[in-house]
């Protein structure tokens, strides 16, 4: 990416962060249906697929409805910042980053994390085996790719802390989000998901033989591995409405629902990428239920209760955000995160209510499914 993209996408989100700020929502009144539940509406970060399938599960299972919510899920995109939505009372709870939304903290949004879904980081690096890309340190002199957006903060990092300038060590690439210009070697090193588009490259049939691309064909560079992974996708409330006793209660309630949404998801891989698909994925079954497969390992098992903030993973992030520079020579954030930005009140409720209720909110002896790649992940 140049830095003239890089100077755009910060111009675009202090924008947005601005426009948050001015025009946040104060009001707590909720509407409620017919049926006398409570309306809710949850802004995703990217469209409906695996990567929010817990919340997709507490919908189509009623968990929501038993907490008397009626929950919208908002799809995400490109041109959706879910933490500025939220901030500007046009969601009452989002899925977002923590370093992105922290970002927006800083910069006037009205957010606070309630719930820590993801504990581990979803992101690598993948090139092709036979280009002897194994580490951070191997990147220098290649093209780079990356998605821009927030979405770099750990491969700068990564980079840094092996010794290598972004600015002028590689060659940085906008990458669209998918693998096409990878797969077409006009990039050494690309951006993907585990649960996304590494799946889409074992998707993928390698003209050589005929047959799927395997792991074997790929190396990755795992930023759990090399020390400087970030969170990832958070549960979000809105700051100002959260000194309102009955959106302090709706909070709670949305909580439990969510969390034995992911619970389900855990313990039904299959049903719920059912779910998704009906729910209106793009892309197909097989792709979902290896994506959920791959969600589930980063979430599971969860030792103090899925959704619990942890302060050592929370410190890192803010440390990695405050240290590392983007090809402009700027940090992720300025300084430490004031108190309200963060609250393990809700979740703590919350997951009290799970465990006297039955549910397993640790997943201690939970053990991943081994999903097998289909072609076009139909």
């Amino acid at each position: 990416m140049s830095k003239t993209a890089y100077r755009l996408c910060s111009a675009v989100a202090a924008a947005a962060v601005a426009a948050a700020a001015l025009t946040g929502c104060s009001t707590t009144e909720s509407e409620t249906t017919a049926d006398g539940l409570t309306k809710v509406t949850l802004q995703l970060q990217w469209f409906k697929q695996g990567q929010f399938a817990g919340y997709l599960a507490a919908v189509d299972q009623g968990f929501y409805k038993e907490q008397g919510l009626s929950v919208e899920i908002l799809d995400g995109g490109t041109d959706i910042v879910p933490q500025t939505v939220l901030a500007q009372g046009q969601a009452d709870y989002a899925v977002a980053w923590v370093p992105k939304a922290l970002a927006s903290r800083e910069a006037g949004a009205g957010i606070t994390e309630i719930a820590q879904i993801f504990q581990k980081s979803g992101t690598k690096q993948v090139s092709f085996k036979a280009d002897n890309i194994t580490g951070p340190a191997d990147l220098r002199g290649k093209t780079v790719g990356n998605w821009g957006y927030g979405n770099e903060f750990e491969l700068f990092a990564g980079m840094t802390k092996a010794g290598i300038d972004p600015a002028k060590d590689v060659k940085l690439v906008q990458q669209q989000f998918d693998m096409n210009a990878f797969l077409a070697k006009d990039i050494a090193a690309a951006q993907a998901m585990s649960y996304n588009e590494y799946a889409q490259l074992l998707e993928t049939k390698n003209p050589a033989t005929g047959k799927l691309y395997t792991a074997d064909d790929f190396s990755t560079i795992d930023w759990n591995d090399q020390g400087v992974a970030m969170l990832q996708d958070a549960l979000w409330a809105n700051t100002e409405k959260l000194q309102d006793t009955k959106y302090q209660e709706q909070t709670v309630k949305f909580l439990v629902a969510s969390l034995k949404g992911w619970a389900f998801c855990r313990d039904n891989l299959d049903k719920c990428r059912d779910i998704t698909v009906a729910a209106g994925a793009t892309l197909g079954a097989g792709h979902q239920q290896w994506q959920i497969n791959e969600v589930n390992k980063l979430i599971w098992p969860s030792p103090a209760g899925i959704g619990t903030i942890d302060k050592t993973a929370w410190d890192r992030t803010v440390s990695i955000a405050k240290s590392t520079k983007n090809a402009d020579g700027a940090t992720v954030l300025t300084k430490d995160p004031d108190a309200q930005a963060s609250t393990s009140e809700y979740v703590t409720k919350a997951l009290e209510q799970l465990k006297a209720a039955g549910v397993d909110v640790t997943g201690a002896s939970y053990q991943p499914t081994q999903v097998t790649p289909t072609e076009g992940g139909k």
